[in-house]
């Protein structure tokens, strides 16, 4: 199977290889909808919240018919909360739903609801994608490093992406910590499912002897 590295590498991405957008119900693509909702799901990772949590929000968010940036700016302030609340998103909803409509907004007026609008701002240069995804209220660094994870499956230009939480859990598995290094153990189409388990090894000390069990037994099922 390669190195220890890659085997190391493979067992992770087989026992906890989905991407947080998957688990969101998330058919990532390169079309406006899923780009926001997946914008939508990184705001809610990055509060101090189970990753679980945010899941659930997400999807309830979806459920409720808030899946592009019309639709949300468009909801009430209260149809948000609810939609926060029923996924369980109870501590920061009432700010996070002022956020979401603002972001919406905001998204609307420069972009015209259109996220790949502020890739084209960019005009490839990821440090300039940033900053433009920072102007979002409640996507601060940590939101941003978690939607170019997720992303850079279908943007090239930002993989590879393996951001310090990434870096988190490689260190725990043994795995070098370096974005270009992690990037060589895995297929470039497994990049986005590979940071997203790594993230998880780092909010799991349990996963990290898991999967380095299971790579020294050749098993990893």
């Amino acid at each position: 199977m390669g190195t220890g590295n890659e085997r190391t590498a493979a067992v992770l991405l087989r026992m906890y290889g989905r991407t947080y957008a998957e688990e969101a119900g998330i058919r990532l693509r390169d079309t406006p909808q899923p780009l926001y909702r997946l914008l939508v799901l990184a705001c809610l990772l990055s509060a101090r919240i189970r990753a679980s949590v945010a899941v659930d929000a997400a999807r309830c968010l979806a459920e409720a018919g808030m899946k592009d940036p019309r639709r949300m700016a468009g909801a009430t302030w209260q149809q948000r909360v609810d939609a926060l609340g029923k996924g369980g998103y109870r501590r920061y909803d009432e700010r996070t739903a002022t956020q979401l409509g603002d972001g919406a907004q905001l998204l609307i007026d420069r972009y015209r609801g259109d996220v790949r609008r502020m890739r084209e701002e960019a005009d490839g240069d990821p440090g300039r994608l940033r900053k433009l995804l920072q102007e979002l209220p409640g996507l601060g660094p940590a939101g941003v490093a978690i939607f170019l994870r997720e992303v850079q499956g279908v943007w090239p230009e930002v993989h590879p992406c393996f951001d310090g939480k990434a870096g988190e859990g490689a260190a725990l598995l043994g795995l070098p910590r370096d974005p270009g290094a992690l990037a060589r153990l895995v297929a470039r189409a497994d990049a986005p499912a590979f940071a997203a388990a790594l993230v998880r090894a780092a909010l799991d000390k349990e996963i990290a002897g898991e999967v380095k069990e299971a790579a020294r037994a050749g098993k990893g099922h």
